[in-house]
């Protein structure tokens, strides 16, 4: 009975072995602290990195070549006390498009509210409807970002359930002094991240990520017109959530991953192409005009 015990499990540990999702670089520099042991934040990027790449975050099996790409750099800028810490974390999204080997960037973006406590050897544990630490909650809260974006582009709202979960670390943070996490601090931060991707007035978002990767770069390859025109279309929803709050979060740090890959994609587009891309996202994003107007003048 024990050895069949024993080769039953040798038979699901590959199937246990592949059932995480991410494939997450992980970095942590302290240029401008002095004095502090380099060993500790090696120790914090190994552990931080075995948290986000060795737990299960969902119910569902990812083989190692569906594991999703992405990066997390953490700059230290302030030691504040011996084990409390100050800085920046930079989030990195990337989604492989169909046949090809190119990634689409999906976020880029630097979230400046960083600050969390860390002893060497220190557990990192992620415990849901309890709110443990700000170092947790945050890379939590991201890898939900993540995994409800990435769903999002293969499936109409399939990202929902993550983004509910990331809502949740939100609501639990709220009585931490830490910043980042409440309301009134500023309109661009964690809670306005999630509140815009849940919010249904601006379900046109969620509905841009589809047809922009699932039915358009995806679709590429095999039909460049078809691509072209359901990326097109795209861009158009975009603009559709824009009015209905222009300047929102969400759509700002969609832009600063997209609008150069957007510009290659249309520029031997046709001219009918061309005219809805430029003038959806002039509206969008009219900070960045004249580099969307190029569009119109490259043959």
């Amino acid at each position: 009975m024990r050895k069949f015990i024993v080769y039953i499990i040798l038979l699901i540990l590959p199937v246990i072995g592949f059932s995480q999702e991410f494939n997450c670089s992980v970095q942590v520099t302290a240029p401008s602290v002095q004095g502090t042991d380099k060993i500790l934040f090696e120790d914090l990027r190994k552990n931080l990195y075995e948290f986000i790449n060795n737990k299960s975050w969902t119910n569902y099996t990812f083989k190692q070549e569906e594991r999703i790409e992405c990066s997390m750099l953490i700059t230290v800028s302030e030691r504040i006390s011996s084990d409390e810490f100050k800085g920046t974390i930079q989030l990195q999204l990337r989604r492989p498009i169909y046949r090809t080997s190119y990634n689409s960037v999906m976020l880029n973006f630097i979230d400046k509210d960083f600050q969390f406590k860390y002893v060497q050897s220190q557990t990192i544990e992620y415990i849901e409807n309890a709110f443990t630490t700000n170092l947790t909650a945050v890379v939590a809260y991201y890898v939900n970002i993540f995994l409800g974006m990435d769903f999002d582009s293969y499936s109409p709202n399939g990202g929902s359930p993550y983004f509910e979960k990331a809502q949740n670390i939100v609501n639990l943070a709220q009585s931490t002094p830490e910043a980042g996490w409440k309301s009134y601090e500023s309109q661009k931060n964690r809670y306005w991240l999630v509140e815009n991707l849940l919010n249904n007035a601006y379900s046109a978002v969620r509905q841009f990520s589809y047809q922009y990767h699932r039915m358009g770069l995806d679709v590429l390859y095999d039909n460049m017109e078809t691509g072209r025109s359901s990326i097109a279309d795209a861009t158009e929803s975009l603009r559709k959530a824009y009015r209905e709050k222009p300047g929102i979060y969400i759509i700002q740090i969609i832009m600063e991953a997209k609008s150069d890959e957007m510009i290659n994609i249309f520029k031997k587009a046709s001219p009918q192409d061309k005219s809805r891309v430029v003038n959806s996202l002039v509206e969008i994003d009219p900070a960045n005009t004249g580099k969307y107007q190029s569009i119109l003048s490259t043959n």
